[in-house]
């Protein structure tokens, strides 16, 4: 895999090597502890959406309406052992990320050596991105934790021999399958691997047709079931994943959208690194100085912000969905700076993303340094949903104890369905209580709530509507025969903002016909008080 040179000039002696391993595991073994505690002290409340993957992992299946199934799996696996509190739906998130960091240390210790592996693990394990990471239950941990397993195989074939190969190829397959049900952005592992056989001889000599043949099995394998729940539910969560890319958007070729995308990867990969990557690319690529290391890594890392580029360029794309790249981004990194003995610059770089890091834990641990620190609105999405949801509770007990049972409780947004979900488990699973449900705004599902539980004419008798921020109160009135008893409650999130959700009684549930084009419902003649 290595030369001669770079064996002499960049790998370090085994004992060197072990040490390096040793340091490598004892401070991501730190890191995770105190993203343990964090996770398990912090008083912030699930995430809408942390909460909708809680609501997934009820109902175990090989695939859901906008994700791949495998963060209800973790969230089933590890709900099943400690319960259904916060800590436990986000515990894979935590440990994830630094099995991860641990894999990218064997990838570069195998391309550059045992203290680059050390290096791009602390890489990894600072990057802003990854400590929000860790800290919530979303789809990037596990994408990366399959991805890096994925690469690291593929680095093993170049120099294993069969059987052993053999097997190799067969574990890529089944690691990069597991990619794709965490996230669908590992599509770009495959563009990579056939990028690099492409223009690498080195790459091309890896392969021989058994491994090819295992590889391809594996992966079918693996991600078959998913592909056969898709087919047969009109393959929603690839039309939802291909609707987020917004190329039915008015505002195409946008400069702004792109230079704010470039200029996130500063935040989300850390300001040091993503310099390094970005320059170095360029600057190697420019002088024809990439060492065969370089050019995997680079192969793996480059397509995804490539692409996402291009796509922020002409439509949008959020900061997160180049991650895919992060993997072998940290290692090329890494190898680059020890290559470079920029001592002083890794020292400096890793310090300011240590900083940060502790600062993260320090707001999860007590939401009050975020308050002090002026940061309150970008936590206001994780506070108060325990206390809107107690609100709607209250409002359906007096009703059914005042006028007898409702027969819903329908709500216009799905983060309030996904909140009541989840904090009204206790409430709504009882006997007796009222179903949850969704109004449907559009001619046609946007979310799994829509889609498996909408309102209807049954449920629709007699509900209790519950409408964030009354958005949507009045076409919601249209859809109604008949509403009362107008409520509007407002939870208290910091000293400035709160959260507000009209409730209201509506009856006789006769919803207008939505625009067989736009889809939206005729625009009512008043607006909301």
């Amino acid at each position: 895999m290595r030369s001669a040179t770079q064996t002499s000039e960049i790998s370090a002696p085994p004992p060197a090597e072990s040490r390096a391993w040793r340091l490598t595991l004892m401070m991501v073994g730190g890191l995770t502890i105190l993203r343990l505690i964090a996770l398990f002290t912090t008083p912030l409340e699930l995430y809408p959406d942390e909460a909708q993957y809680w609501l997934w992992s009820r109902e175990l299946a090989f695939g859901y309406f906008s994700k791949p199934p495998m963060i209800a799996w973790l969230i089933w696996l590890t709900t099943h052992i400690g319960g259904d509190a916060e800590p436990w739906v986000r515990l894979s998130a935590a440990l994830l990320h630094g099995a991860t960091a641990l894999v990218i240390h064997r990838i570069a210790r195998n391309l550059y050596g045992g203290w680059a592996g050390l290096l791009a693990a602390a890489i990894y394990s600072l990057m802003p991105g990854v400590v929000l990471s860790s800290g919530l239950i979303a789809t990037d941990a596990p994408l990366l934790f399959f991805l890096s397993l994925t690469i690291w195989a593929y680095v093993a074939l170049a120099v294993e021999t069969a059987p052993r190969r053999y097997f190799i190829a067969a574990g890529m397959g089944a690691a990069l399958g597991c990619a794709f049900l965490s996230k669908y952005a590992a599509i770009y592992v495959l563009g990579s691997i056939v990028i690099h056989f492409a223009i690498s001889k080195e790459a091309r000599k890896r392969w021989c047709p058994a491994a090819a043949v295992l590889f391809v099995t594996a992966f079918i394998l693996t991600l078959a079931p998913n592909f056969a729940w898709n087919a047969s539910h009109h393959f929603s969560t690839v039309k939802h994943t291909a609707a987020n890319a917004n190329w039915g958007s008015h505002t195409l070729f946008n400069f702004r959208e792109l230079i704010e995308f470039v200029g996130s990867q500063f935040g989300v990969f850390g300001p040091l690194p993503f310099a390094v990557l970005l320059g170095g690319a360029i600057w190697l690529g420019a002088k024809k100085r990439l060492t065969s290391p370089d050019l995997l890594l680079l192969c793996f890392s480059a397509p995804p912000l490539i692409i996402v580029a291009g796509e922020a360029f002409v439509s949008r794309a959020n900061a997160n969905w180049a991650g895919a790249a992060f993997v072998a981004g940290s290692v090329l990194t890494a190898g680059w700076l020890l290559r470079w003995n920029a001592r002083r610059w890794m020292i400096g770089g890793l310090a300011v993303q240590a900083v940060f890091a502790a600062f993260f834990i320090a707001c999860m641990i007590s939401p009050k340094v975020v308050d002090a620190t002026g940061l309150s609105n970008g936590f206001k999405r994780v506070r108060g949903w325990d206390q809107t949801v107690q609100a709607i509770i209250e409002r359906s007990r007096e009703e059914t104890a005042l006028r007898g049972p409702l027969s819903a409780v329908a709500m216009d947004d799905r983060f309030v369905y996904n909140a009541a979900a989840y904090y009204g488990r206790d409430y709504f699973g009882q006997p007796g209580a009222p179903p949850l449900r969704m109004w449907v705004h559009e001619a046609y599902a946007q979310n799994q709530a829509e889609a498996e539980t909408p309102l209807d004419a049954h449920y629709g008798r007699r509900a209790l509507i519950v409408s964030l921020e009354g958005g949507y109160r009045p076409e919601i009135e249209q859809d109604f025969k008949a509403h009362s008893g107008l409520q509007i409650a407002r939870v208290r999130l910091d000293k400035k903002r709160s959260r507000r959700v009209d409730l209201f009684i509506a009856e006789g549930f006769a919803p207008l016909p939505r625009d067989p084009i736009t889809g939206l419902p005729p625009q009512p003649q008043h607006q909301p008080k």
